[in-house]
């Protein structure tokens, strides 16, 4: 079993920077494909980033191409995504996933363990 606990969000103004955090224990992450997801109110959850184990392989959603960028320190178990260039749209509680198959996935429902999330709100 993999607990996965999320920090790092909050309020930022327009065009500020956040990074996040998901810390996982209870099991080794080094396994998994890691990915982070997004949820607004009254939308779906949709995806945002997702990486590889080995970090060598990432992928974005085309919302936040160019401006976040996951990356992962298997050595601490921690997962990371950097936000710059934030933008209102980008407001939502960010969710961290473990995904125990070994390819890529951008759907939640390729994932197996879920953090509890972090709120980030983009606002001026």
């Amino acid at each position: 079993q993999v607990q996965l606990v999320e920090s790092g969000g909050g309020l930022v103004q327009p065009g500020g920077s956040l990074r996040l955090s998901c810390a996982a224990s209870g099991r080794t992450v080094i396994s998994y494909y890691m990915g982070w997801f997004r949820q607004a109110p009254g939308k779906e959850r949709e995806f945002v980033a997702t990486i590889s184990r080995s970090g060598g392989i990432t992928r974005y959603a085309d919302s936040v191409k160019g401006r976040f960028t996951i990356s992962r320190d298997n050595t601490k178990n921690t997962v990371y995504l950097q936000m710059n260039s934030l933008k209102p749209e980008d407001t939502a509680v960010y969710y961290c996933a473990g995904r125990r198959n070994t390819n890529v996935g951008v759907t939640p429902n390729e994932y197996d363990y879920w953090g509890q999330g972090t709120q980030v709100t983009v606002s001026s």
